[in-house]
């Protein structure tokens, strides 16, 4: 039971973090490599079959009948978040990150008032996948995943941050305000940005006092030509540019250590702090072990997934997509509570993608994220 698990392996997590044990250790690590690199979906859902609410043998991925459920996915998080603090390692906010705005956030209506259970990554409209729905519901018997996001959204927050010794770790790209205390010494911090839809980030660092602290910023799996810490996906379009770095206004070089861009430096005052993340589509595959992905291809941007839904593609079931394609975007206020959307040009005329999250807000029909590729 994909759910459970996740609770559970969070709990051996914690035992083997408070009681230094090895055994947890090395049998949580197995856990966790297993489901990225054979278990998960590109959206960061687990748990695919509907029978049991269970994960499936190694690269078990239907997409029509996938499970999903949106408490797998919160659950997933906090067990990422456990490895983290465990570790220190990027790799799990690089899971947490992608769960966060794909495979979790469709569980939710953009007005908050109806929930998929399980969470499908194909739909014809028909198949009533989601509890006796072909969209989202109001209520189920059993309404874990209503009541699990309405505790997990204000949870949010203390995702973004982390420290260690003088490591003050920016871990998610999200408008903020907080207060950090290191070693004693208050750090006021907050984010300015319009991330997802664009890679740039503006921090603001200040202290009344002089505070060594080394700054990291995860440099995000997407913007590295990562799909997931695993083969199990792959870009097979050029990973975007370096980004930028700005401190108060000027250009400075840095490295990266374990994933995350390092600014070492004594903080005093306040100091303003600018990422630029070149932002593109990429267009991934799957592993050809993925029975259902292959011959197909899925599109990205940033660190969002993207579907084909019936509600603007009146074809959909002839689309075809290419690698080499010279996709478009442009971001829409007012459409489905403002997203960027991905428009295309196959072989039977344009087509448009919007954020799998938005999905099935506008009622029931077909849905695709893996899409045929253009022969």
């Amino acid at each position: 039971h994909a759910v459970r698990a996740m609770y559970m392996y969070a709990g051996m997590t914690d035992i083997a973090a408070i009681y230094h044990d090895s055994a947890y250790a090395s049998a949580v690590n197995k856990l966790w490599e297993n489901m990225v690199s054979k278990k998960m979906y590109i959206t960061g859902g687990i748990g695919a079959l509907h029978q049991g609410e269970a994960f499936g043998a190694n690269y078990e991925l239907p997409n029509k009948t996938a499970y999903n459920e949106t408490c797998a996915s919160i659950g997933d998080v906090y067990w990422n978040h456990r490895l983290f603090m465990l570790y220190g390692a990027k790799k799990y906010y690089d899971v947490i990150e992608r769960t966060l705005y794909n495979g979790l956030l469709s569980g939710l209506s953009l007005d908050g008032k109806q929930f998929f259970y399980p969470n499908a990554l194909e739909s014809d409209g028909v198949y009533p996948f989601n509890q006796g729905a072909c969209t989202r519901k109001s209520w189920f018997d059993c309404s874990c995943c209503p009541t699990n996001l309405i505790r997990f959204i204000p949870a949010i927050p203390g995702l973004i941050y982390a420290k260690h010794d003088h490591d003050l770790y920016v871990n998610l790209y999200v408008g903020n305000e907080a207060e950090v205390d290191m070693n004693g010494q208050l750090i006021r911090i907050s984010q300015r940005t319009n991330y997802p839809w664009n890679g740039q980030v503006e921090l603001t660092v200040s202290s009344n006092t002089a505070v060594p602290i080394n700054l990291k910023l995860r440099l995000p799996g997407w913007a590295s030509g990562e799909v997931l810490p695993s083969d199990l996906y792959t870009y097979i379009s050029l990973a975007p540019e370096p980004p930028a770095v700005h401190i108060d206004g000027e250009k400075v070089p840095w490295e990266l250590e374990g994933g995350y861009i390092i600014l070492p430096r004594t903080w005093e005052g306040s100091h303003t702090v600018t990422l630029d993340f070149p932002m593109r589509v990429q267009v991934v595959r799957g592993s050809e072990q993925i029975a259902e992905d292959r011959g197909k291809l899925a599109l990205e941007y940033g660190p969002i997934v993207y579907a084909l839904e019936e509600a603007d593609n009146p074809a959909i079931d002839v689309v075809t997509i290419a690698p080499d394609e010279n996709y478009q975007v442009a971001f829409q206020p007012g459409f489905l509570n403002g997203v960027v959307e991905i428009f295309g040009a196959g072989p039977i005329g344009s087509f448009k993608a919007i954020p799998y999250y938005a999905w099935s807000n506008r009622g029931a029909g077909k849905m695709k994220v893996w899409i045929p590729a253009t022969p």
